[in-house]
């Protein structure tokens, strides 16, 4: 299931150089001189636009088998119902990234608006599978078009610095509420409406923010207009698409199918022939140089481990819920929302971290705190009451999660220029699609297949947390400044 003329504060340390871990101790975020009516409107307005795709990620999955009966779509033609929508959400941000630095990213998010508003509608009204399908991927174009350049649209309409952390914060927050919401609001729709309300609640969102957007806004571009790369838009696009349909057809029926291995190899192909064709164009897509800054690596790797594992857990302990302790649908729900509850919670807890500690602390400290939570969940087992075990460690460990996807943003984003932010927060939704993406048929498969569901669950989420803990002791050596390396 979330959530622009930037000239870099000069009294952070952050503006001068990527590898500078800021240290203020001014007072929190939350603290700072309010925004103005506009900004809190532009705010609006974007945040509302990454909660409804992040909600597009999660509404939809109690609903399938309702949808599937009344559409007549088969229980492996249903894998298309996510993966339709997952393939071009992932395979096209980095290049609709690109295109909004270059051609106006105002411009395009306000498309990107219009086709998911369209999509959503298609969806909703959908009299055959085939009908259906088309809606979702034209959702997940949207998708592809609102993450980045909504993104990069919040990233220089607020300043590096307060601005932008409380900006950012308020949007992770909204963004992993989405997700959240959208997993409790699809069983309540579809059990009262029916499955097409869970589309068309979509619809309704994008219809309210799409006449907002115009007169808000601002629009931004670089100031110059260099040709686009195609190759490379070619080459990583396809590299993606590959990647994201062989992990995605992998989760259901796992890397033994033929379409499976040779997506899988295609992808990791052309994502080498990406590197090779960027090392030799003028105009890249994406300047390698950008990609060996330690604050972009570092922080992407952060990024990647938090989205996949805790996609992960979520996976694992709704099948535990209701298939060993036996929870109903609802009462599963109840369980995610006291988790969206304290992801609301950090929140506001986050930015007075990012004040205190600053974006690469905060990361680090936001990853061990995750692991570390997930591990408590190794000692479920099949009494009623591990629910309340359950429901404390999820919530515990997301709330780190939260301060993770807040914090790996601004670290890959900060000391980065106006003319390059959509493709930073291009490579910040990348690795958060592909993050969605990876942890599922990576792990969480040993759930299903193991023959013990409680026993595979275990060894999941073992594995789940001892990842997370070492990518934080990772993160934590890759993102020393180099006089703290230099100390030690």
């Amino acid at each position: 299931m979330a959530i622009d003329t930037t000239s870099p504060t000069t009294t952070s340390p952050t503006t001068t150089s990527p590898t500078t871990t800021p240290t203020s101790t001014s007072a929190p975020p939350l603290d700072t001189p309010g925004m103005s009516t506009r900004d809190k409107l532009v705010l609006f307005v974007l945040c509302a636009a990454q909660f409804m795709v992040a909600l597009d990620f999660s509404v939809l999955n109690v609903a399938l088998p309702v949808l599937g009966a009344d559409l007549g779509m088969s229980q492996s033609a249903l894998q298309w119902a996510v993966t339709a929508f997952a393939l071009p959400s992932g395979g096209f941000l980095l290049l609709f990234g690109r295109i909004g630095d270059l051609y106006g990213r105002r411009k395009l998010f306000l498309t990107g608006l219009a086709l998911f508003a369209a999509a959503s509608v298609l969806a909703t009204l959908a009299w055959h599978p085939a009908s259906f399908l088309a809606g979702r991927a034209l959702q997940g174009l949207g998708a592809a078009v609102i993450v980045p350049t909504g993104m990069s649209l919040l990233t220089t309409t607020f300043a590096e610095g307060p601005a932008r952390d409380r900006a950012l914060g308020i949007s992770g927050t909204l963004m992993s509420l989405g997700f959240t919401i959208g997993m409790v609001a699809g069983g309540v729709l579809t059990d009262a409406f029916g499955w097409r309300s869970t589309m068309g609640l979509l619809a309704v969102f994008a219809l309210i923010v799409l006449p907002l957007a115009p007169g808000l806004l601002p629009e931004s571009r670089t100031p110059d207009r260099p040709q686009l790369d195609v190759p490379g838009a070619v080459t990583v696009t396809g590299g993606l698409l590959s990647l994201i349909y062989a992990l995605t057809t992998a989760a259901d029926h796992g890397f033994a199918r033929v379409d499976v291995v040779a997506t899988l190899i295609a992808g990791l192909a052309l994502l080498a022939a990406f590197v090779a064709v960027e090392s030799r164009t003028a105009a890249p897509l994406v300047s390698l140089p950008m990609l060996r800054r330690r604050t972009v690596a570092w922080g992407n790797l952060g990024g990647l481990v938090t989205f996949s594992m805790m996609s992960t857990v979520i996976f694992v302990l709704t099948l535990y819920l209701q298939e060993i302790l036996r929870l109903s649908a609802w009462q599963t729900g109840l369980v995610f929302g006291v988790q969206g509850v304290m992801s609301v919670l950090a929140g506001t807890l986050t930015p007075r971290f990012l004040s205190r500690l600053g974006a690469r602390r905060t990361l680090v400290v936001s990853l061990a705190g995750q692991g570390a939570f997930i591990a408590g969940l190794v000692f479920l087992d099949a009494h009623t009451w591990s629910v309340w075990l359950a429901t404390a460690a999820v919530s515990l460990a997301s709330m780190f999660h939260l301060g993770a996807i807040i914090s790996y943003g601004l670290t890959v984003t900060s000391g980065v220029p106006d003319e390059e932010q959509g493709l930073a927060t291009g490579l910040v939704t990348s690795t958060q699609q592909i993050g969605l993406t990876v942890g599922i048929p990576l792990l969480g498969v040993l759930a299903t297949t193991s023959g013990d569901l409680l026993s595979g669950t275990r060894t999941v989420l073992a594995l789940d947390a001892g990842i997370v803990l070492a990518a934080a002791a990772l993160v934590a050596v890759g993102l020393r400044t180099r006089r703290t390396a230099r100390s030690v």
